[in-house]
């Protein structure tokens, strides 16, 4: 018997410091869905992050929602790893602990 591959699923938070305290998101979708997401993304150079059990989480939150607490960690890490690969965290700001491998994160 043989598995079928897991679906695509993509998810997009946004962030705005006078707008609440945590990431919104602002999409998110599976297959085809997804993958407009991704291309919307690189095609504004916006990092992207491969992250399936974090994207799995964040795609039961809803549509203009901020994360829930219990994502925070496991999104500061993320973020925190996006933006020193991006060069927007200088090299000698401290490194969160490494991007999670499964939820949850405490």
């Amino acid at each position: 018997m043989s598995e079928s591959p897991a679906r695509k699923i993509a998810v997009a938070l946004a962030y705005a410091r006078n707008k609440g305290k945590a990431p919104t998101v602002i999409a998110k979708g599976e297959g085809h869905v997804a993958d407009r997401i991704v291309e919307a993304a690189k095609a504004n150079n916006i990092s992207i992050d491969q992250n399936p059990v974090l994207a799995a989480a964040l795609s039961q939150v809803e549509l203009d929602q901020q994360i829930p607490v219990e994502l925070y960690k496991a999104v500061a890490i993320v973020l925190n790893s996006v933006l020193r690969a991006a060069g927007k965290i200088p090299a000698a700001a401290p490194q969160a602990q490494q991007k999670p491998s499964g939820l949850p994160v405490s």
